[in-house]
């Protein structure tokens, strides 16, 4: 099987599984594969805290063309997977030169699948994007594809408890892998200082209670399949063994009302108002707290939500650590290093994550009071072989990395949940900013030869020698004393082909043609100027 995620978190996924007792966990790109039966499957959907997706591959094959894709699909015995009068859908992830459009995959496919039902049984099954009874999921890289069966349905960070959401929720997926990246699994306190609607808050809870995240999801989409095993999956969902307690207490803070009350809602739909606790407090009031504590928070990038001063709570957030949180541990995500620079603090370890389309930084801080060396001298450890490690990860995202950039969003399957990033070199950046600037230098001549032709008029209009027909209400005739029609498209002025001398006004009912005359215009119906209508 393969279990999706995001990048950055593989080797979170590989533990998570390793734990839950799979076999032959593999880290891939975005994914780790593992085998193990259908108890194992149904485990991985409802118990995975960094999955978004497991996927049970039941074909491989070469792809060199669309006629190769479709005689392979076919070759597939249909009947094992669609009952008769049951529905399915396909979605595609494709990163091939053959085949550049998804859609075109997609449709390709079923139309394998249904001309197989219809050359055996003279019927075809229907087609269900909404809610179908089998997902399908075919990934082709180059010209190796693979069919597999989405056991999962709807993304599994689509947990169920998030009733109300924030301006830039994070995913929950994500905030998962980040809470389990510091090591945290509820030996203290957990505070979030800007909580928003309290993501982190309740995966932290999650974690620390070792509950299963599926708890609170409607279905999943094995349930639907011939072979579904209800018996088994209520043995799991009903299994609480192995819950722990959790000790400890989780306090998320916002200043911001709505913010606060989206939160409390979100903690009472999953049942965790007793470990979590939501207040309205602004980071700059944070005080130190009584308990030893972790805290993980992700504050305005300045991107989808920003504050008024963007540095300025950037450098308020270092301030507070400084002066209120010494003794502990801080980790923060996020995406502009100007923003992490106005924290003033060096952080312990740094590691690459992408949220959405960002590829940001988990940095965190240790805060121990006096200077470093005395520190490291009295036993302190800022930085165990384990954080080297995950350090050492960064340079797979590394190369030719600028924080300032968005990455390619383009390769985004659009019925899915994971984003392809497209990795831009140096070389790409260098074409891409010399197109930039042939189209300044195009714009730039644009602008320059339209203020000679102004001039021109101008000085002809003067001289007399302006025809009358040569202008209209709005603007001018483009191809006048040699002034090239297509030059100007985006102009202060209308397209020469929208006005013709004798066509009639869209919102008048006279010509410009024969119907002017000195004193004003006759109406086409008779009209005259003071008179009543004929």
């Amino acid at each position: 099987m393969i279990a999706k995620t995001f990048m950055g978190l593989e080797p979170i996924l590989a533990k998570e599984l390793t734990e839950l007792g799979a076999d032959n966990v593999q880290i891939g790109r975005r994914m780790v594969s593992f085998t193990g039966d259908k108890e194992m499957m149904y485990r991985a959907n409802f118990q995975l805290h960094t999955a978004i997706r497991i996927l049970k591959p039941i074909a491989r094959f070469k792809a060199h063309s669309a006629e190769d894709m479709y005689e392979a699909v076919k070759t597939i015995d249909w009947d094992k997977y669609i009952e008769k009068g049951s529905t399915f859908s396909v979605d595609a992830v494709v990163y091939s030169e053959e085949f550049r459009n998804s859609q075109f995959v997609t449709y390709k496919v079923k139309d394998a699948i249904a001309d197989w039902f219809r050359e055996k049984t003279g019927d075809r099954p229907n087609v269900s994007v909404a809610n179908p009874d089998l997902r399908l999921h075919i990934h082709i890289a180059d010209f190796d594809a693979t069919l597999s069966l989405d056991s999962s349905g709807e993304s599994l960070h689509r947990r169920g408890y998030r009733q109300e959401q924030t301006e830039a929720p994070l995913n929950e997926v994500l905030a998962a892998g980040l809470i389990m990246m510091t090591g945290w699994h509820g030996e203290s306190d957990f505070i979030d200082p800007m909580c928003g609607s309290g993501t982190l808050l309740i995966e932290a809870a999650l974690i620390a209670r070792n509950m299963s995240p599926g708890l609170f999801r409607k279905e999943f989409a094995f349930e639907k399949w011939p072979d579904f095993d209800s018996d088994l999956f209520d043995k799991i969902y009903n299994d609480d063994s192995q819950e722990v307690d959790f000790k400890h207490h989780i306090y998320g803070y916002d200043n911001n009302p709505k913010a606060v009350n989206k939160a409390l809602k979100n903690v009472r739909a999953a049942g965790l108002t007793k470990d979590i606790s939501v207040a309205l407090q602004d980071f700059k009031d944070f005080e130190k707290p009584a308990e030893k504590a972790l805290m993980v928070t992700n504050p305005p990038y300045g991107e989808r939500i920003s504050t008024a001063n963007l540095l300025e709570t950037y450098k308020m957030i270092g301030e507070r650590l400084k002066h209120a949180f010494t003794g502990n541990d801080a980790w923060i995500l996020s995406y502009r290093e100007e923003c992490f620079e106005q924290i003033g603090l060096k952080p312990s370890i740094k590691i690459p994550v992408y949220n959405g389309a960002l590829e940001c930084e988990f940095r965190r801080y240790s805060m121990f009071q006096g200077k470093m060396k005395t520190f490291r001298e009295e036993g302190g450890i800022v930085k165990t072989e384990e954080d080297k490690t995950a350090m050492a990860e960064k340079r797979r995202f590394k190369a030719h990395r600028e924080f300032k950039k968005r990455l390619d969003e383009q390769e985004e399957n659009a019925g899915g949940d994971i984003r392809s990033f497209t990795f831009h070199s140096l070389e790409r950046q260098r074409e891409e900013e010399q197109r930039r600037e042939a189209i300044r230098e195009k714009r730039a001549e644009r602008a320059r030869r339209f203020e000679e032709f102004n001039r021109d008029r101008d000085d002809r209009k003067r001289d007399g020698n302006v025809k009358r027909d040569g202008f209209k209400r709005s603007g001018f005739k483009r191809d006048r004393d040699g002034f090239p029609k297509d030059d100007f498209k985006r102009g202060g002025f209308k397209r020469e082909d929208r006005f013709k001398r004798d066509r009639d006004f869209k919102k008048g009912d006279f010509k410009r043609g024969n119907d002017f005359q000195k004193g004003g215009f006759k109406r086409n119906d008779g009209m005259k100027r003071g008179g009543k209508r004929g």
